[in-house]
């Protein structure tokens, strides 16, 4: 049976019975799944308080000390009092949602009110938003605890990958001497290293995914227009998507229910209405999702040569348990073209920077450090990237040769793709998101990650791959058709449930006291 049609199926059953209802026993704090988290929170034997002071500890021992991840730019100034606030309102009212009482740290690109947001950039270390952006103020008002922003990939100044000029270089839990990806780099090393619950990541040409990928995580770009972008800074408005980040399939279903939806603020979400499920994501939670989903292996996106042998082994064995898991694997599936180089063509974000920019800028208050493009390079040009410089001189993109070209050719490949699905009536495309592993830090080798996902704005997800000989990870992506997130949903967590178990990071092991005994279940 095709997959889009047992989803429908069991959809209702799945929000009715939960599966992640826990019985006596133990939760690991460092490795719990939200649902799980939440099931301690209701039984009493953890508090939203307790949950913050774990966070807080290992932010303590492994993001300044120890491996010095730094992954956190700023922390919230009094965290545990909002987390007292939502014990107090659990034991009066009972928890809001899934999210109720659950610490989560975002990348220094969303608005949190009470913050400032930077984009990492250190001439506006002190640039406060007016309000909270649209998928904060739903996650706040879902329950989740926004207790500090991440590092990252400067968003205007010249710096390191996975650096940035306000705080310097995040590095890899899985190696320190590595970066966590780039430019959600503080996210990949956060959430990798247990020091939030679940993060929030943006994407222009890979954000999101490549430090899903060098982090180990399960890390989702949703169809552009699910996700609103209002109060979050861009560098495209065409492609720029936020997105989770998570350890696990469930968190990431979690985190996407309260992310997407309409907002009046970023019209591209108009794309979405009626096309959103009317359940939440973690009724796609299935664990034999594989079993009869057709999956096409895109070839042309396998790269070639001794470096990748060791990551295309990887995902080799990857593919060999989807099929284990009774997916029906078409392989080939290939293009009239070449992909890659046609995915060359497709690169407009520094042709969009100055507007994207100003659409975030021009809404900051009257007494943000910058406002424009143009004051950004006035104040600070010696160290603002001369992309943003070279978007700046350009009049109008309107009748923009190269742009428009571009335009066209990102149509040309989404056209294409979506017809090979229909074609071999698939459920999702797989294929390597990275057979390297992360950057040295210093590195500027050239990126091999696919760059489809990014380019077109169709939904993928990151899932790891494994991890090399030197305990490095390695990415499988899956690809979808617009708005099919409840298909990779499902598919992801049935890859997810016939993996080997997730391996943590060496360097930020448990602390003490992260293992709490669960009350014997009476029902």
């Amino acid at each position: 049976m095709n997959i889009h049609r047992r989803l429908q199926l069991l959809a209702a059953l799945v929000a009715a019975v939960s599966p992640f209802h826990l019985h006596a026993g133990s939760v690991d704090l460092g490795s719990a799944t939200i649902l799980e988290l939440q099931a301690a929170l209701d039984a009493g034997t953890l508090t939203s308080e307790r949950l913050m002071q774990h966070y807080l500890a290992r932010i303590e021992a492994y993001d300044k000390k120890g491996p010095n991840l730094n992954s956190i730019i700023v922390l919230a100034k009094d965290p545990l009092a909002e987390a007292r606030a939502l014990d107090a309102e659990r034991r009066e009212k009972g928890p809001r949602s899934d999210l109720h009482g659950i610490p989560i740290l975002v990348k220094d690109v969303f608005d949190v009110a009470g913050l400032p947001t930077a984009g990492g950039f250190k001439p506006m270390a002190d640039s406060f938003p007016a309000r909270d952006g649209f998928v904060i103020e739903k996650l706040r008002a879902a329950g989740a605890i926004v207790f500090g922003k991440l590092n990252e990939s400067d968003w205007f100044g010249v710096a390191p990958r996975g650096a940035s000029t306000l705080a310097g270089q995040a590095r890899n839990p899985y190696d320190p001497t590595r970066i966590p990806g780039y430019s959600s780099s503080g996210t990949g090393a956060a959430v990798a290293a247990w020091l939030c619950a679940a993060g929030l990541g943006s994407d222009t040409g890979g954000s999101v995914q490549i430090p899903s990928a060098d982090s180990n995580l399960y890390g989702m770009v949703a169809t552009m227009g699910a996700i609103s972008r209002t109060g979050m800074i861009c560098s495209s408005v065409t492609v720029e998507r936020g997105g989770p980040m998570c350890r696990s399939m469930t968190d990431l279903a979690v985190m996407l229910t309260h992310m997407v939806g309409f907002d009046a603020e970023d019209l591209v979400t108009a794309k979405s209405l009626g096309r959103l499920p009317d359940e939440p994501y973690t009724a796609f939670l299935q664990g034999d999702a594989l079993r009869g989903a057709r999956l096409g292996v895109l070839r042309p996106m396998f790269r070639s040569g001794p470096e990748h042998e060791e990551g295309l082994r990887l995902i080799d064995e990857s593919m060999e348990r989807i099929r284990k898991a009774g997916a029906i694997l078409v392989d080939p599936v290939s293009l009239d073209f070449d992909l890659i180089k046609a995915l060359q063509d497709t690169s407009i974000s520094s042709l969009e920077r100055k507007p994207s920019h100003n659409w975030y800028l021009s809404r900051l208050p009257a007494g943000a450090p910058i406002r424009s493009v143009d004051e950004m390079i006035a104040k600070a040009g010696d160290i603002v990237k001369p992309a943003i410089k070279e978007s700046a001189a350009i009049a109008s993109l309107d009748h923009h040769p190269a742009y428009l070209a571009s335009l066209k050719q990102r149509q040309m490949i989404i056209d294409a793709i979506l017809a090979v699905m229909d074609r071999y009536q698939l459920d999702a495309l797989i294929y390597p998101y990275k057979t390297l592993p992360p950057d040295k830090i210093g590195s500027e080798a050239p990126s091999t990650h696919s760059a489809l996902a990014s380019r077109t704005g169709l939904p993928a997800l990151c899932a790891p791959a494994g991890l090399t000989k030197e305990g490095l990870p390695i990415s499988l992506q899956f690809l979808g058709r617009p708005f099919s997130e409840p298909t990779l949903v499902a598919l992801g967590y049935s890859y997810e449930q016939h993996s080997p178990k997730r391996v943590p990071p060496p360097h930020t092991p448990a602390l003490a006291s992260e293992t709490l005994t669960l009350p014997p279940d009476n029902s």
